[in-house]
């Protein structure tokens, strides 16, 4: 089953954008798999402002999130794992969404198990 992580976060990314606010990342910067600024890593996060007047190329995927932004003047190509992203929120209200660890795993549904039958029932008159 594929994960919701990536629906939910270009839902809520549409929510943002449509209510003229602004939206931000909130990503796992330890993340092997991220291409991030360093030098704006914090305690092993970032946020990032993914406004569309801010970057360029926004490609919001169901296994990365990439686009183009300028940090201190430099361009830089920025990839992120969809499960390194903490959090997207508005910057203006902090509405958005928070997603715990958990929700990265991508572990099948449970089996189901097989449903015994129900009595039927006879009415005798």
């Amino acid at each position: 089953m594929t994960s919701l992580k990536p629906y939910l976060i270009r839902s809520i990314y549409e929510w943002i954008v449509d209510n003229d606010l602004t939206p931000h990342l909130l990503v796992d910067a330890e993340n092997t798999d991220a291409v991030l600024p360093q030098e704006f890593i914090e305690d092993g996060k970032i946020v990032l402002n993914i406004k569309p007047q801010a970057i360029q190329g926004l490609s919001l995927g169901n296994d990365f999130i990439e686009f183009n932004a300028r940090f201190s003047g430099k361009p830089l190509h920025i990839v992120t794992p969809v499960t390194a992203v903490l959090a997207i929120y508005a910057r203006e209200n902090g509405k958005g969404m928070v997603f715990d660890r958990e929700d990265d795993d991508n572990e099948p549904p449970p089996e189901k198990k097989p449903v015994a039958s129900k009595p039927h029932l006879r009415v005798v008159k």
